[in-house]
């Protein structure tokens, strides 16, 4: 199973919606397939790398970002997990984060540890 990252930081004031939109830019900028939505808990990026041959390996796996809390207190919960078609139908479910995190082979629980640590100093840059 890949572990979840949790990032937490206090005393940011940052919107977060805009917080949102930078990092699904950041991501989309670096080539990945982003969608975003809503759902009670807080604000979910999904970011896939596009390409056949991604699309015939890992169709439905995708890295979940949340961002939850307040302007002054929030955290950034970034993981593994599903690529839901239609974020706004999995907004409906209260318990998101829990359906979404899949287990992976070793070789690419490597790749995946690699590439979510540089999306978490990405993260931490626009934080600032």
């Amino acid at each position: 199973m890949v572990s979840e990252k949790v990032l937490h930081y206090t005393g940011k004031n940052r919107d977060l919606q805009q917080l949102a939109q930078q990092v699904a830019s950041q991501l989309q900028s670096e080539g990945y397939q982003v969608q975003t939505g809503n759902p009670p808990l807080g604000i979910v990026i999904q970011a896939k790398k596009a390409g056949i041959l991604r699309d015939i390996i890992t169709a439905d796996r995708a890295f979940t970002i949340m961002i939850t809390g307040q302007p002054n207190d929030f955290s950034i919960h970034i993981g593994i997990g599903k690529w839901v078609q239609n974020l706004a139908v999995a907004a409906a479910e209260v318990l998101l984060l829990s359906v979404l995190f899949l287990a992976v082979d070793v070789p690419e629980m490597l790749w995946t540890t690699h590439v979510e640590n540089q999306i978490v100093r990405e993260i931490n840059q626009i934080v600032g």
